[in-house]
């Protein structure tokens, strides 16, 4: 039985446009201390995973390869996706890679988590619940109530319900409840198990994803046979079906990295300069003053400029899908 660090490496980031596009996404982005959240994540889960194993994209393979060989790391296996298919079928190729008795540790690779003794402890927990046979999923207490996430709905392990993204009054519920934690994104189950309640749930997901993982040649996937496969989330496929799943509550730092909010926190407290009205500019060393404006951010590249509202981070998100269909140069 081997412990597997499965990366999962697909998304592009749009809501952190224009720093982050399809040719380098935001886990990609040297902007933590000089190094990625790529590169971080990885480094986080050595200590106590036997192997990595990267499932990512055609276009961005390649960047996780330098990312891995610039932090030392040759000895590595990779899944390439011909194209996304989302989060479930993303796990079973990982699974279909691996010994059904060895444990997954499925973890995005752009979040950012401080990795201390809370981290470690909820690990360590999940690792003995995986090995008990049941999937486990991580929930994050939360510090604000943010309509960005889904919640796990819990009763101490145990998991009471799964929540879609909650409007500000129902996030507001959530947290008064105290029982409401933020659905990380985070895994960790036996090969095997997964693949069983997964063939039980979504047998269509397992099937075409088997094809194409059995069919693939020289390690590439073929394209047409990809396309057949229903693009699901790993959470709609398996965690809110399945009868298997626990909970691991959990008080590590934690952030999906997911808005030019987070961004913006993660900068004030590495001291990043802000005027006093709470404006921030990212990629310009130019002078900038902001008239009439606070809690707003600047984010300037070579070929675009974003300005806006940091309450409105999620919003970005809807500039991206325009700019795909309008000016798709200026995502690429």
């Amino acid at each position: 039985m081997s412990i597997v660090n499965v990366i999962l490496s697909g998304g592009v980031g749009s809501r952190i446009w224009p720093l982050s596009r399809k040719s380098r996404p935001k886990q990609y982005l040297p902007i933590f201390k000089g190094a990625t959240l790529f590169q971080k994540t990885v480094a986080r889960n050595t200590s106590f995973c036997d192997q990595v194993l990267v499932v990512g994209s055609i276009d961005n393979y390649q960047l996780s390869r330098q990312d891995l060989q610039s932090t030392g790391i040759e000895d590595f296996k990779e899944i390439i996706e011909a194209c996304p298919r989302n989060t479930a079928a993303a796990i079973a190729f990982a699974a279909f890679a691996c010994q059904g008795e060895d444990i997954l540790f499925v973890t995005p690779s752009d979040h950012l988590i401080e990795s201390g003794d809370a981290y470690m402890k909820a690990v360590n927990r999940a690792l003995e619940l995986a090995k008990e046979g049941y999937i486990v999923t991580f929930g994050l207490k939360p510090t604000k109530p943010e309509t960005g996430f889904g919640y796990i709905e819990a009763e101490g392990e145990n998991v009471r319900s799964f929540r879609e993204k909650p409007d500000q009054e129902t996030a507001q519920e959530f947290i008064q409840k105290g029982n409401f934690y933020w659905n990380s994104g985070m895994f960790c189950f036996q090969a095997g198990v997964f693949l069983e309640e997964l063939k039980k749930f979504e047998p269509k997901v397992f099937e075409a994803s088997k094809k194409v993982f059995d069919e693939a040649k020289e390690g590439k996937f073929d394209e047409e046979l990809s396309l057949q496969i229903p693009s699901i989330s790993v959470d709609y496929a398996v965690m809110e079906k399945t009868q298997k799943i626990k909970v691991v509550p959990s008080n590590f730092a934690w952030s999906d990295m997911g808005s030019f909010e987070a961004i913006y926190e993660y900068n004030q407290a590495q001291g990043y300069p802000i005027d006093s009205n709470g404006n921030m500019v990212i990629g310009s060393e130019l002078h900038t003053e902001f008239v009439g404006m606070s809690n707003s951010i600047l984010i300037c590249t070579a070929d675009a400029i974003l300005v806006l509202n940091k309450e409105k981070a999620q919003d970005v998100k809807k500039v991206y899908e325009r700019l795909e269909k309008e000016k798709p140069d200026l995502v690429e």
